[in-house]
């Protein structure tokens, strides 16, 4: 976890809302589409299989009719578990850590936890799943011995969250997940110290996060 907490860093209120406007404009709910020229950029620079990936992605959001949270939770879980390859930040990109957009995720075809987590929550947001409603979080893997994200779902502030995780297909409350110990948990709005049950305790905003505010920029400008 230190790698992440020595990132934090504090913005000031014009940022934040910059940043959440941002986030706002790049994933709105319904009427979902990617840029053709995005598209083109992703098969000249990946092939094919990337603009299969991109182009599976955006009707599974455009074409969504899910009547539930869940059935929009398992197959955003299912999507990506199934079409994306787990590696490592050394692998895909050279680098120790990086946070990819969702687009340039599916383009690659590859990436680690974060990658997955982030790219579930936008998604889901996309589907018209609430932001309150999801968190991205961090947790210690303790079968592993590694720190991990994955991005829990809460249907009321009080409820046991659902956790979708690219390790484990199955999507189950907290409670059953006693391999991960939760430390903290992000969304667009806020950043909390986690806790197995309930949403866990305020601890600021989550534009302290410079690797979420670099996602945000990256979304804002189409980077791939």
């Amino acid at each position: 976890m230190g790698i992440y907490l020595k990132r934090l860093t504090s913005l000031s209120l014009t940022a934040l809302m910059a940043a959440l406007l941002l986030a706002g404009t790049v994933l709105p709910a319904g009427n979902f589409s990617v840029d053709r020229s995005i598209l083109q950029q992703a098969e000249k620079k990946y092939g094919g299989q990337a603009l299969r990936r991109l182009t599976a992605w955006e009707e599974l959001i455009a074409r969504d009719r899910s009547r539930s949270d869940r059935d929009k939770l398992d197959k955003v879980n299912r999507f990506f578990n199934e079409r994306i390859r787990f590696a490592s930040d050394w692998d895909v990109w050279g680098v120790e850590d990086y946070w990819a957009t969702p687009i340039e995720f599916l383009a690659k075809g590859a990436g680690d936890c974060e990658d997955f987590a982030i790219a579930k929550y936008f998604t889901l947001k996309a589907m018209g799943v609430e932001d309150e409603k999801l968190r991205i979080t961090y947790v210690k893997a303790l079968r592993y011995n590694i720190h991990h994200m994955v991005l829990t779902y809460y249907s009321t502030p009080e409820a046991e969250p659902l956790v979708l995780d690219n390790l484990v297909d199955s999507i189950d409350h907290a409670s059953k997940r006693n391999d991960l110990m939760p430390i903290l948990s992000f969304n667009g709005s806020g950043l909390w110290l986690a806790k197995q049950r309930g949403m866990g305790k305020p601890a600021g905003k989550s534009s302290r996060l410079r690797l979420w505010q670099d996602l945000l920029q990256k979304m804002s400008e189409n980077r791939l």
